[in-house]
């Protein structure tokens, strides 16, 4: 039923009308608050909070039915999956009655922020500081590709509040309101057709209440662990979308265009690939499912939700691709809503991690093989 319903929300705006909001510059706005008011973007939210109770699995539908209608959300994966979240499970009761249901209701959006231009991957290399000062903290540093920020009434911020006798930093969350005085944002450009724009962050001297502190101080970093494994089943998700919408195009226009009388999807240079590349979307379907099934039942899933980004992003970017090869110059037209899409499918194979350090943790926790980093 959710599957259906989103889907229905979603196709009843479609490619076309997400592709003329990134062209006029305007935001998803319209959709977001539709979803919201229907109940899909707090799925993952507790009952007392206005959500829905439910877990991740759940959110994953939203992401994948959103991203199969043309419509992908990122916000999706970073307000409703990593930042309710970790609320819901590390913020005090004033905390959650403040943030959820706003955030459950898709009346509010919170944004992330934990990414900087010199720590990259390394999260114990953040620089971005949160200073105690009374009953504040000051907040200094920089933040990088943090998505939404226009469109958010808070961010999430990860901030480094000491060092530990290894000289990591340890590391506190914050919820600051994303037009407190001392924070500038810089948008970021980039060649991702989407409504949903990157920005740069630079805070100085931000002043952010201390009851805005998330959890404890210096155990910031357990909690961002633990809101990753969303992140990346969620961002899974959203790349299983991607494929989907690709091959339904694809499918369709080769059921329907003939060249020497016959269907060119009667031709197996055609077929097969496609064929291919739904092999590679259901296998990765399933490994999503999965993490999130353990990830909801309170189960050890880094692999499953490392393994699952990881296919995710692969069938994404090669669904597109082979699209686009069966359209032939179609594929290369607005019109058709594949060109546009590749790089966002592109996107997954980078972030919200980079396959590279999948592999990395695959190689060192999955096969015991030594820390290459």
């Amino acid at each position: 039923m959710i599957r259906d319903s989103v889907a229905g929300i979603c196709r009843s705006y479609g490619r076309t009308w997400f592709q003329e909001l990134y062209k006029a510059d305007k935001r998803s706005t319209e959709l977001w608050e539709n979803l919201g008011e229907n109940g899909f973007i707090g799925l993952n939210i507790p009952e007392e909070y206005g959500g829905g109770g439910l877990g991740i699995f759940e959110i994953c539908i939203v992401c994948e039915e959103a991203a199969a209608a043309g419509t992908p959300l990122l916000l999706l994966v970073v307000s409703a999956a990593i930042n309710a979240t970790l609320i819901s499970k590390f913020g005090s009761p004033e905390q959650k009655q403040e943030f959820l249901p706003p955030l459950a209701a898709g009346r509010s959006i919170m944004a992330f922020a934990i990414t900087e231009p010199d720590a990259g991957s390394n999260s114990h290399q953040i620089a971005t500081t949160a200073t105690r000062d009374g009953d504040i903290y000051r907040l200094n540093g920089r933040k990088t590709f943090i998505s939404g920020v226009d469109e958010a009434d808070w961010i999430l911020v990860v901030a480094r509040t000491g060092v530990d006798d290894k000289g990591k930093a340890m590391l506190s969350i914050f919820v600051v309101d994303a037009e407190m005085p001392g924070l500038e944002k810089t948008v970021i450009e980039t060649a991702i057709p989407s409504p949903e724009k990157q920005w740069m962050l630079f805070f100085d001297d931000a002043e952010v209440p201390a009851t805005r502190l998330i959890g404890n101080e210096h155990e910031g970093l357990r909690a961002v662990f633990l809101g990753l494994n969303p992140e990346r089943i969620t961002g899974a998700a959203m790349g299983l979308g991607l494929a989907r919408y690709a091959l339904d195009k694809a499918a369709q226009y080769c059921r329907e265009r003939e060249v020497w009388g016959v269907p060119i999807g009667m031709h197996q240079g055609v077929s097969h690939p496609l064929a291919e590349r739904k092999i590679e979307l259901e296998l990765a379907k399933l490994m999503t499912q999965k993490a999130a099934t353990l990830y909801d039942q309170d189960l050890p899933c880094g692999e499953e939700a490392n393994m699952a980004k990881f296919a995710a992003a692969e069938a994404s970017i090669n669904s597109v691709d082979q699209a686009m090869q069966a359209l032939g110059g179609n594929g290369m037209t607005i019109e058709y809503g594949l060109a546009d899409l590749w790089p966002m499918a592109r996107l997954m194979r980078t972030a919200p991690v980079s396959r590279e350090m999948i592999l990395n943790f695959v190689a060192q926790h999955s096969l015991g093989l030594p820390k290459s980093y």
